[in-house]
């Protein structure tokens, strides 16, 4: 499928495409985190609305990379600079037929690039809460 226009890649991030293949990945959001990739400014939510998109058809987007301290590639962050400010959304990919959308925030520590704690330990959450989705729904 081609890159959306940029113009148009919001309507990607919320489920609307009519070319979208039928075998694409389930998307889901856990907890707070489509709200909070909402309140992201709009050219923010278009990037991470296409790594989104991307990840339901198997792909992987260039902004994309594992989430250190998850031992592997099956949860993933991309990272955006919008006007000084860093932004990032992380998913997982470890679960079937699914993406879900774990965390999308505004990094705001001053020191260093590695995520906050309170973040990871977000992040770890809902991970397991993801994982506890992914086996109810395979039963």
């Amino acid at each position: 499928m081609d890159v959306p226009d940029k113009k148009f890649a919001h309507l990607f991030l919320f489920g609307y495409n009519p070319k979208m293949k039928e075998s694409k990945k389930t998307l889901y959001w856990v907890a707070s985190s489509k709200k909070d990739l909402k309140s992201l400014p709009a050219d923010v939510q278009d990037v991470f609305g296409y790594a989104l998109h991307q990840a339901q058809e198997g792909k992987k987007h260039d902004q994309a990379k594992p989430l250190r301290g998850f031992g592997g590639t099956g949860v993933l962050e991309v990272v955006e600079n919008y006007k000084s400010d860093t932004y990032r959304a992380v998913y997982t990919v470890k679960f079937g037929s699914a993406v879900y959308v774990l965390h999308c925030f505004q990094k705001k520590s001053v020191h260093g690039i590695e995520t906050p704690k309170p973040d990871m330990g977000l992040i770890r959450e809902r991970l397991k809460t993801a994982e506890a989705h992914a086996k109810g729904a395979r039963k």
